[in-house]
């Protein structure tokens, strides 16, 4: 099923390829894309600040870097504060009521940083990032320097995730067909799952249950974990014709998670159900790379591509989910 029309908005941003969206927890209108130049190859990045306007969307603000950008996050404790994650193996943070270049540079990665999330825990401001050094590192944004670097993955890691439930523990995905959980607190991964036989690009933590994950995977396939028991996933969703990019859960219906993929689609599942594939969303002509779902827009879901488009829509299934 297409996406409906009269529900979907959308911007073009010329020459630039979109490589993540996140909706701002502050303001409903407002969300953040990160994005490159020559689907992220080479040439530099923008992160772009979009606005929905009763018209339509607008770009509020534009910040460019000097490499590709990758990943984007907001702040969780300033509503103008945002990261974003660099080919360049530097973390970038902005204030976009400040039209000069990025706050703090963070640079001690070695390879590209494909990964950035500001954690969920009140009262913290603690960053993790993913890089394709096969490291995860944590940040202090008030200090100039990692706190710490977590080793043990044997490839890129392609996510890192925070949990929005046990204050100090992220998770992490990598080509190395693993999905790892962490603690701040040590270096060494609490637990290692081989969940898929090929690349993990991405994971993310049900915002209902602290020991449920879903990873997305070359394999096109989705798979939900239960750390107290993974020696087989709880769920194995198909549909995908090509690699998942990118995996979330809703955060306003318990079973209820969205996938968009190198196949140009975005899917909505319910893994409740004897057949979760309940929508296919078909509105881009590129790798759909970025998804995101409003944590204060129920039903609300944003998209981007390498199509050069930031689409924002609510899919035909989500008032059907959110009547019950």
């Amino acid at each position: 099923m297409a996406a409906r029309g009269d529900v979907t908005r959308a911007i073009r941003i010329p020459g630039r390829h979109g490589y993540a969206v996140e909706f701002s927890p502050y303001s409903p209108s407002r969300l953040a894309c990160a994005s490159s130049q020559n689907y992220g190859i080479s040439g530099c990045g923008t992160l772009v600040v979009l606005e929905q306007t009763e018209t339509g969307i607008v770009v509020l603000k534009s910040f460019d870097w000097s490499d590709a950008l990758f990943d984007v996050t907001w702040s969780e404790i300033n509503e103008n504060i945002v990261v974003t994650a660099s080919g360049d193996g530097s973390l970038q943070l902005w204030d976009i009521a400040n039209p000069q270049g990025p706050l703090q540079v963070f640079k001690e990665h070695t390879q590209e940083v494909y990964s950035v999330d500001w954690s969920q825990t009140r009262g913290e401001q603690l960053l993790v990032s993913g890089s394709w050094d096969h490291t995860a590192k944590l940040w202090d944004p008030s200090v100039g320097k990692s706190l710490c670097t977590f080793t043990g993955h044997e490839n890129i890691v392609y996510s890192s995730i925070w949990s929005p439930h046990i204050p100090g523990c992220f998770a992490t995905a990598s080509g190395d067909q693993t999905l790892r959980i962490w603690d701040v607190k040590t270096p060494v991964s609490k637990l290692v799952i081989p969940a898929h036989q090929t690349e993990i690009l991405s994971c993310d933590w049900c915002k209902y249950d602290q020991n449920l994950l879903v990873t997305g995977a070359v394999d096109c396939s989705l798979k939900g974990w239960d750390l107290r028991s993974v020696r087989q996933p709880v769920f194995d969703l198909h549909g995908h014709t090509y690699a998942i990019r990118r995996v979330k859960f809703s955060p306003f219906h318990a079973s209820m998670l969205a996938s968009c993929s190198y196949d140009f689609t975005v899917r909505f599942w319910d893994f409740s159900k004897p057949s979760p594939l309940i929508e296919t969303v078909e509105h881009h002509t590129e790798f759909a790379c970025g998804l995101d779902f409003s944590v204060l827009v129920p039903g609300q879901v944003a998209d981007c591509a390498w199509d050069e488009t930031v689409k924002i829509y609510t899919p035909s299934c989500f008032p059907l989910l959110l009547s019950k």
